[in-house]
Parts: structure tokens; sequence; C-alpha cells
């Protein structure tokens, strides 16, 4: 009798242990089509075993000499628009996966969003003014559509790093617009000098880090790669004492694909699907369990499940290749 008494209270502290761990985010970061989407693009979503997806409205800079932010024009993808976003999100609300909004800066000459820098105050007001009023305009957004995560900026390292005071200003005016978490999606070599980690819900980073100059890295291989980034991450989180969301992290399935994780525009180069998978292995054994760490968002989804990726493909994209069914076994996890 003693031992089944014994045994109930072990069982209701397991129980109890792990509700009070919170759910990782086991993200896709959906990407934004010319098309409405419906149950037969959320299928393949939900068979990944995916809890959350990221949805992402563009906004663009046609001349960087005169940095103005254009968004919700009638030159965007249906995706790419405020009316594309509630659509997307109401779609797979009706299914239980959980929303966060990601905003994009595209510049259509080329460049890096990372090294958007006005050289005149001019410039700087007329980039700030547009800029609040695109994010505004989806910070109201998610808050219609209840989105659990907002996503203030990606990759604007030169912007967020020579106004900060404007940055901590914008979050307090989108509090009292959208009531959800908050986080910032920081290059993987910007997340270290960032000043307003304090003021957001999650230190959210970009994780391309350069883990190995080997053309098909081993798994072990790639851990170790991880031990120095992950030292510093955990130095980030410690001081601010906010939980790391990786707001994107993926590899393509190419050789070499683990030395400079972020190139994308490379399209040559051989097919290697070892390379991928091994990399999305060994990326969350580092850090999925882990209880400072709250989960993150593959690169990239597409909404045509059965017209991407493939055993030819050396994109990011994991659909139709091992890491597919990787990345369904580690999420169900």
């Amino acid at each position: 009798m003693k031992t089944r008494y014994l045994f109930l209270i072990a069982v209701l502290f397991l129980q109890t242990a792990c509700k009070s761990q919170p759910q990782k985010i086991n993200g896709l970061s959906f990407v934004a089509s010319r098309d409405s989407i419906s149950q037969e693009h959320i299928t393949p979503v939900l068979n990944s075993k995916s809890n959350y997806v990221a949805l992402m409205p563009y906004s663009f800079i046609r001349n960087l000499e005169y940095p103005k932010i254009e968004f919700n024009t009638n030159r965007e993808w249906f995706g790419e628009t405020e009316n594309g976003l509630l659509q997307y999100a109401k779609e797979f609300k009706k299914v239980g996966i959980k929303i966060m909004v990601k905003p994009h800066l595209w510049l259509r000459r080329g460049g890096f969003t990372g090294d958007l820098k006005p050289t005149t105050e001019e410039h700087w007001q007329l980039l700030e003014n547009s800029y609040k009023a695109y994010i505004l305009t989806y910070a109201r957004a998610a808050e219609t559509l209840d989105a659990e995560v907002l996503c203030i900026g990606t990759e604007l390292k030169e912007f967020v790093m020579n106004r900060p005071e404007y940055w901590v200003q914008l979050i307090k005016e989108i509090r009292t617009i959208y009531k959800g978490k908050l986080t910032y999606a920081a290059n993987w070599d910007e997340y270290k000098r960032l000043s307003f980690w304090s003021e957001l819900d999650f230190i959210g980073i970009d994780a391309y880090f350069p883990l190995s100059d080997v053309k098909t890295p081993t798994v072990a291989h790639l851990e170790e790669g991880w031990a120095k980034h992950k030292k510093e991450i955990i130095g980030i989180q410690q001081k601010f004492n906010k939980p790391i969301l990786f707001t994107e992290f993926g590899y393509r399935s190419v050789d070499y694909n683990a030395k400079k994780p972020w190139e994308f525009h490379r399209l040559q180069g051989s097919v290697n699907l070892q390379a991928q998978a091994n990399g999305l292995q060994a990326i969350h054994n580092q850090f999925w369990d882990e209880d400072w760490f709250a989960g993150g968002f593959l690169w990239k989804w597409f909404h045509r499940h059965d017209k991407v990726g493939g055993e030819n493909n050396n994109r990011f994209t994991p659909q139709n290749k091992p890491a597919e069914e990787l990345i369904k076994k580690l999420y169900a996890q």
C-alpha cells in the first residue's frame, strides 16, 4: 500500500513538473506568396509537427538615397500585405497553430538591411517616421488576429545601433496597441550589442553562426562548433534574464553549409542532403533541452509543398528532403 502511495505521489510530481515547463516554439518561417492559402497548404505544416508559424509581411525601400519605407502597395504579393497576413493567420488559427508576425524590410536595389544607415538627419527622420507607420500597422494587425508574438524588426543592425532611443520609444508605443509578446530578430553578429533587450520579452537571434569549414560536418563536429557561440548566448541571456528565441535558424542542403550559413545568393554548389540534416540535428541537440531556450523558427517553408524542395534542391527549405522527416521527428519530441 505504501509503495502504491509513493508511486502515485511520484506520478503527480512528474505531471506537475511537465505542466510547469513551457512548450517549446517549434516553428516554421512560412513564406508569403501571390496566393491566399487553404487547408491544402496547411496540412503539410501540421504534418511537420510545428506548433507555430512566422508570417512575414514585407516593406520596401526603392532607393537608398531616399529611405522611405513603402508597404501595402499593389506591387506586393498578397501574402506580403496586411490583408494577406490576416487571411493566412485566420487559416492557421483554425487548426491551432500559433502565430509570430515578423515584418521584413527589403532593399529593392540590393544590399543588406543591416547596413541601412542614412547619411543626413533629414533622411534618418524619413526612415524613422515611415518605419513607425509600418510597424504600428502590423502591431494593430497582430492584436486583431491575436498573434502570440510580434517581432518588431529583422536584421537592422545600423538602424538599431545608431538610434537606440527611437527603438525604446517605439517599443513603448507598440505596447499601447499590442498586448502579446515582443521580440526583435537580431542577426547572429548583432545580438550581443543591442541595448534594449530588457524592453522585450524574448532575445531574438537569426542563428546563422559559422560552425565549420568541412564539406559535410558531422553532428558531433557541429556541436563542437557551437560551444563558443552557445557560451556567448548564455552570457547575454543571463545579463538580461530573458529567454532566447531563434527567430530564424536553418541550413542549406549544400556542401560547406556550416561555413557561412547565411549565404543564399550563391545558387551553385553540390546538393548535400546529409549536411543539412546534420546541421538541424546539432542545433536541436544543443538548444532544445535548455530551460532558457524558448524555441525557434526554421527557415524556410513554402505554401506549395508539392512543388518545392526535393533531392535536387540545394536551398534552405527542408521540404521533400530527409531534413523534413528529421524536423518532424525532432518537433514531435
